[in-house]
């Protein structure tokens, strides 16, 4: 992140929104030092570290293409950026297969470093998704066919079902999925890699 210096705060913040072009509503800082001065304000400094939502995607844009170009394996991104300020990534690549891996797990791999890398840089939660080639999204769909069908026998059964293992993503994939069933309700229980998704009827919820 960049660093900003004025007489004080609110010149501070003024000074990096100028820089990224936007409103300093939508900057985000860290206040790194903050000095009221002394006699008529001599000596006061405010210091901070500053960014915006466009700093992000482009960090995401050139950690990826870096990433990818270091493999030696040159990709095309594509980045959608959600209402939340939250991210879809989008990689197109040749060899998909490899950098998907058995059941998505080095998808999921990569992606886990590039979050683990925004969060860093931006010290802030960085919400995205990463799919390649849209293998995540043809397996989400297939997911929530999945889901469905099985909360659709809870709620005739009334018998709980619970999901195998899913990542967190995955998770609440099916949680927001299932929020607007009738009579469905969905709860996580376990820990860690113990943790699991279960489907819940629920004679009350409309």
């Amino acid at each position: 992140m960049k660093k900003y210096e004025a007489r004080n705060l609110d010149d501070a913040i003024r000074a990096a929104a100028n820089d990224k072009h936007c409103s300093a509503e939508e900057l985000k800082y860290f206040v790194l030092e903050e000095k009221a001065g002394g006699l008529f304000g001599i000596g006061a400094k405010a210091v901070i570290e500053a960014y915006c939502i466009d700093d992000v995607e482009q960090f995401i844009d050139e950690y990826l293409t870096s990433y990818f170009n270091n493999l030696n394996m040159p990709v095309d991104v594509i980045i959608n950026r959600e209402e939340n300020n939250s991210f879809k990534v989008f990689v197109n690549a040749e060899n998909n297969a490899i950098l998907i891996g058995k059941n998505g797990q080095t998808l999921d791999a990569i992606k886990n470093v590039l979050n683990s890398a925004a969060n860093a840089q931006f010290r802030s939660h960085i919400y995205m998704t990463l799919d390649i080639n849209g293998y995540k999204e043809e397996r989400n769909e297939k997911l929530k066919n999945t889901v469905e069908k099985i909360a659709k026998t809870v709620a005739k059964t009334h018998v709980s079902a619970r999901l195998g293992d899913l990542t967190a993503e995955e998770r609440k994939i099916v949680h927001q999925h299932l929020n607007n069933m009738p009579h469905i309700r969905t709860e996580s229980e376990g820990d860690g890699n113990n943790r699991r998704l279960k489907i819940i009827y629920d004679k009350d919820k409309k």
